[in-house]
C-alpha cells in the first residue's frame, strides 16, 4: 500500500511517469519513433528537439546532445516553419543543460540565452521553458537568469517573468510552475 502510495503520489505532484528523469522515462520510445518516421526537414525538426528534450530526461546525454546539435544544423539551413522557434529554443535548452552537467557554465549560460532568440508559437502562449534556468540559479547564476527573463519579456508575459526578476533580486529563488521546467 504505501508503494502505492508513493507512486501515486509522484504521478500527481512531481509528474513521474510524464517525462520525469530516470532511464524509464516513457515518452523517450514514442520520441525516437516519431523521429524516425520524420521524413521532411518541417517534420524533423520538431522530432529533434523532442527527441532531444526526452533524451536528456533519460538521462542520456550524449544522444541527447547529438540530436539537439541535429536540430540546430537544420535550422540553419532552413526555412521559417511557425514551429521552428519552439524546437530552436527547446534545442537550445537541452545544450545548454547537458553543457551545465559537463561543467561548461559559460556555454550553458550562452546557450540559455540564445534558446530566448526565437520564440514560436507555443512559447508566445505557455512561455519559456525553465529548466536550465532554474538549474543555473542553484549554481548562483542569478545574473545569467535575469537577463533571459528579460529577453524572454519580448515575447511572453512581462507580469510573472518581472515577479520573479524580483525574487531572485530580493535572494529569494522563485518556484516555478513544474510544466515549465521539462
Amino acid at each position: 500500500m504505501r508503494a502505492f502510495v508513493v507512486l501515486t503520489l509522484c504521478g500527481l505532484i512531481l509528474g513521474c511517469g510524464k517525462g520525469g528523469a530516470g532511464k524509464d522515462n516513457p515518452l523517450l520510445q514514442p520520441a525516437l519513433e516519431n523521429l524516425k518516421a520524420a521524413t521532411t526537414p518541417e517534420m524533423r525538426l520538431p522530432a529533434l528537439a523532442e527527441a532531444a528534450r526526452q533524451s536528456l530526461v533519460a538521462g542520456q546525454t550524449a544522444e541527447a546532445q547529438k540530436y539537439a546539435q541535429e536540430a540546430i544544423a537544420l535550422l540553419t539551413s532552413a526555412r521559417g516553419s511557425s514551429t521552428d522557434g519552439d524546437a530552436a529554443h527547446v534545442a537550445h535548452q537541452v545544450l545548454g543543460r547537458v553543457a551545465l552537467r559537463d561543467g561548461r557554465l559559460d556555454e550553458a549560460k550562452r546557450q540559455l540565452m540564445e534558446s530566448a532568440s526565437t520564440p514560436g508559437p507555443r512559447l508566445m502562449d505557455y512561455g519559456p521553458k525553465l529548466g536550465l534556468a532554474s538549474e543555473l540559479l542553484q549554481k548562483g547564476e542569478r545574473q545569467a537568469v535575469l537577463d533571459y527573463f528579460k529577453a524572454c519579456a519580448k515575447f511572453w508575459n512581462r507580469n510573472r517573468l518581472d515577479e520573479w526578476s524580483r525574487e531572485i533580486n530580493e535572494g529569494k529563488t522563485p518556484e516555478f510552475p513544474t510544466n515549465m521546467l521539462d
